[in-house]
């Protein structure tokens, strides 16, 4: 079964496409995904593991678990503003990249062809956005509009038309074959599917000694702060339904310019986690194999890195705090707000 596409002209980039709203999703919209009777098989039981952000999780079996959350139960769909399509959800995988011409030209050919792709350029200095089309004629080329891996991933967000984002690395450590699991974990209930390389079935072929240590000392002082059951904090290949992101309160992609906004940076993905957890929404982990980097060498720093999600962790525990002690705000200050400019199209050679 193979579910209705939005048309995307070849070759088309925009310095910005109208930002979806996020208040009636349409499911016909967005990369179509073929589905099929066996797609729940796709993630066999054993290489997942659901992670309840929850008090009343603490009892619960680690493969089956519904968490509560931290404020109180939520059930799947809750931030949805209308039902979920049970059968065939469409799917946009965002790939935020900058400098990454050859690893695109590897990786983009492997993506699932009934996915939209949404790749969001950071002001690359090489001919990435040449390569992104010649490898995949058919993406959506978006330029980020401040700086950073968070806002690039906000403003993949805003341009994705799918039931389902993925998150995906340009680098070529993460594995297109590994999809179907995260959108089975989706189907099967949960809001957020997190990659994990510490389940039974993950793994990773990069990872150093002195960044495993610190990852697994962080995703501890994570459970204790959040009262979650993560296993692997720091590890970017996600996949939720684009019905949570008003939930998110993830920073808009506007005013562009210099001045950077918490959630910007690298800090992007705790943000993320720690934003589920307090949010109270369902999320399984899915086993994954993180894979080395093709071509170029990574800006990752564990000393540097680990005091990020550390800070991350204090603040976004703080925030909540400070949350609490406020009145709610109404959705629509914390919903990300719907693009109201046209596209324009640009040569893909002048937005280098």
């Amino acid at each position: 079964m193979t579910g209705s596409r939005r048309a995307v002209p070849r070759g088309r980039t925009s310095t910005w496409p109208p930002r979806p709203t996020l208040d009636g999703l349409d499911s016909s919209s967005g990369g179509a995904c073929r589905c099929s009777a066996s797609a729940s098989a796709a993630t066999p039981a054993a290489r997942t593991s659901t992670t309840g952000p929850a008090p009343t999780a603490r009892t619960a079996d680690r493969t089956g678990a519904r968490g509560s959350g931290v404020g109180g139960g939520v059930p799947a769909g809750a931030h949805a503003d209308r039902p979920r399509p049970p059968e065939c959800p469409t799917v946009t995988v965002v790939v935020p990249a900058r400098n990454e011409a050859r690893n695109l030209a590897v990786v983009l050919p492997r993506l699932p062809a009934e996915h939209q792709v949404v790749i969001v350029d950071g002001h690359s200095d090489d001919d990435t956005i040449a390569a992104a089309l010649r490898a995949r004629p058919d993406a959506v080329v978006v330029q980020q509009t401040r700086r950073g891996k968070g806002n690039a991933l906000v403003c993949g967000f805003a341009a994705a038309t799918g039931d389902i984002v993925v998150m995906f690395d340009a680098d070529g450590s993460a594995d297109p074959a590994e999809i179907p699991r995260f959108v089975a974990a989706l189907r099967d209930g949960a809001d957020f599917a997190k990659g994990s390389r510490a389940v039974a079935g993950g793994g990773s072929e990069d990872l150093t000694r002195v960044r495993g240590w610190g990852n697994q000392a962080l995703t501890w002082l994570t459970n204790l702060l959040y009262r979650t059951r993560y296993t692997d904090l720091c590890y970017g290949y996600n996949a939720f339904w684009r019905d949570i992101l008003p939930a998110l309160r993830l920073p808009d992609h506007y005013p562009a310019g210099d001045r950077l906004r918490w959630g910007d940076g690298f800090e992007i993905e705790t943000v993320l986690n720690c934003r589920v957890a307090l949010a109270g929404l369902r999320v399984r982990e899915v086993a994954s194999v993180e894979l080395c980097r093709l071509h170029g060498v990574s800006n990752l720093s564990a000393p540097r890195d680990g005091l990020r999600v550390l800070r991350t962790l204090l603040t976004e525990r703080l925030r909540r705090r400070g949350d609490a002690a406020r009145p709610a705000a109404a959705p629509a200050a914390v919903a990300v707000a719907a693009c109201e400019c046209a596209a324009r199209p640009v040569d893909a050679a002048s937005s280098r």
